[in-house]
């Protein structure tokens, strides 16, 4: 008979497995757990390595850098901002007083104007009065002028002393007329 190259069981299969499964499941269990510890085990020594390279420690010094970059920065920031609300606060003073500067300008001009208006009719007026005082003075001196040829007419017919006395009196009535229009 030829020879058989494998073992024959004497048990039933369900039985050997039922026995030899709690083992094998604790082995495999076991061995799962150590391979996972291994591999977490590999990978945070990389992790160090990693995390402990030139590299790394220029990009937490760069990334350092940039914080207190950008600290500096926000601060500029709020700086100019509360500047900018100052110059915004000065530029709404210097509106409103510019604002009241016009309306107290466009005051005063409308009151030039009417002050112009009154002068202007005051010079009107004067200009009248001067003209009518001027038409009289120059009808006060065309009469005077008639009175004197009259009197020197009558100055050659009549004697000297006569005309001499009237003559002052006519000539305070025409100065007294021509001060008083003026």
């Amino acid at each position: 008979m030829a020879p058989i190259l494998y073992d024959y069981c004497k048990m039933p299969m369900d039985d050997i497995w039922k026995e030899d499964g709690d083992k094998r499941c604790k082995l495999v269990v076991g061995i799962l757990g150590l391979l996972v510890i291994v591999l977490l085990g590999v990978l945070l020594i990389f992790f160090i390595i990693k995390a402990n390279s030139e590299a790394c420690q220029d990009g937490l010094r760069a990334v350092m850098e940039c914080r207190n970059v950008t600290y500096l920065l926000q601060q500029e920031l709020a700086e100019a901002q509360r500047g900018f609300r100052d110059a915004e606060a000065q530029a709404v003073t210097c509106n409103q007083t510019v604002m009241a500067l016009m309306a107290s300008l466009d005051a005063e001009k409308a009151q030039g104007r009417k002050k112009v208006e009154e002068l202007e009719g005051e010079i009107t007026t004067l200009n009248h009065k001067l003209q009518d005082a001027s038409a009289e003075v120059e009808r006060l001196r065309r009469e005077n002028h008639v009175l004197n040829a009259r009197i020197a007419d009558t100055d050659s017919a009549s004697s000297q002393d006569s005309s001499c006395a009237a003559e002052p009196p006519l000539l305070i009535l025409l100065l007294g007329l021509s001060a008083l229009l003026l």
